[in-house]
């Protein structure tokens, strides 16, 4: 039996994750994270994440089960690496994702670090994600049972010492399932939709937001040959393979769609071109994560580049100052600095770097950042 402290963000999965681990013998805690200081700033309403009601329903969940539960403040870490973090990262041109900088900082780091010096043995969490021990005693995570719930992407941040002491009990779920044994354990959240965007984006208006921290920072669309096409008042409204929302007024000449292919911080130029220009087949990337140990040498294997993207066939090499290449067997479209590449090998995930630059080496000429 192990001390574990169960992250109750007052949505089902952690409420049933925190369950099994109850179920399973183990001495459980549950802990809800206060991530503002007046979470009215955040998002208020039942969105799984951060609000007001979220707390009420995480503390609800874990009166049902009969476990102590407390809220720890996790405000002033969450500002500074989660959504600090987010706007610099968009004032430099670039595209986070704040969900894997929270786990990374927050949730694996500051929360684990916390519940270890007060004695517990691990935390528990509802990610699906699945946790197997290979015969040289290394904690491997692979992706879940449930493809399309999978969030191995997100937790390609994590270490080893954090995968040693990480419990993911809905890793050979699916979500329906998770929710028919919610009912049947009496919980109220078990018909609580899920929560989609970004936490502490109330209204899911991610530009609004930035515009409201960052001002205005004039600068100009313009297509590949250098032409004005409109002026804007801010590049951090903008994301590389953007095409609803750019108003150009000016068809190209073509007449088909066009597709944000470059942001230039500095000057705030926004360049617009065809679809095609989008595709890329070398990356570069730093601040890499490993699960465990880092390749040696070549790596044939896949990355994924969103949340919810497809896999891509590639070549990962770890360079001697520690940065990462990537060549894309399967080319990829519409993927910005900022974000990350999870490699995986099989379902097992390899570890993870942030997206500095990428190229179409051998699609076309020219970089594209």
């Amino acid at each position: 039996m192990a001390r574990l402290v169960a992250a109750m963000s007052g949505g089902v999965d952690s409420a049933v994750a925190a369950a099994r681990a109850v179920d399973a013998g183990h001495d459980v805690t549950g802990v809800h994270l206060a991530l503002s200081r007046n979470p009215r700033s955040y998002r208020s309403g039942a969105r799984g994440c951060c609000s007001i009601e979220d707390a009420g329903d995480a503390r609800r969940a874990a009166d049902a089960l009969g476990i102590p539960f407390y809220v720890w403040d996790m405000s002033a870490e969450f500002a500074v690496e989660v959504v600090d973090d987010f706007v610099s990262e968009y004032a430099a041109g670039r595209t986070p994702n704040p969900c894997l900088r929270c786990n990374e900082k927050i949730k694996f780091a500051a929360v684990l670090d916390r519940a270890l010096a007060l004695g517990f043995d691990g935390v528990v969490t509802g990610h699906y994600a699945q946790l197997s021990t290979a015969t040289d005693g290394t904690v491997e995570m692979h992706r879940s049972e449930d493809a399309g719930k999978d969030q191995s992407y997100v937790l390609g941040v994590l270490t080893q010492d954090q995968l040693r002491h990480s419990h993911f009990p809905l890793g050979g779920s699916v979500k329906t399932d998770v929710r028919d044994e919610a009912a049947r354990r009496g919980l109220q959240v078990a018909t609580k939709p899920d929560s989609h965007d970004i936490c502490f984006v109330a209204d899911g208006d991610n530009a609004g937001w930035l515009a409201e921290k960052l001002g205005p920072r004039p600068g100009v669309v313009v297509d590949e040959a250098g032409a004005v096409l409109r002026e804007h008042d801010g590049a951090y409204a903008y994301t590389i393979g953007q095409r609803r929302g750019l108003r150009l007024g000016v068809p190209a000449d073509d007449g088909k769609p066009r597709f944000v292919l470059d942001i230039e911080p500095v000057s705030g130029t926004v360049t617009v071109g065809p679809r095609e220009h989008l595709l890329v087949d070398t990356l570069e990337a730093d601040r890499p994560l490993w699960c465990g140990a880092a390749p040696d040498g070549p790596l044939e294997c896949t990355v994924q580049l969103r949340a919810h993207g497809a896999e891509h066939r590639a070549v990962v090499e770890v360079l001697d100052d520690g940065r990462v290449h990537v060549d894309l067997v399967d080319p990829a479209e519409g993927i910005a600095p900022g974000q990350a590449a999870v490699v995986y090998v099989g379902t097992r995930v390899v570890g993870s770097a942030t997206i500095t630059a990428t190229s179409r080496s051998s699609i076309s000429s020219g970089p594209v950042r």
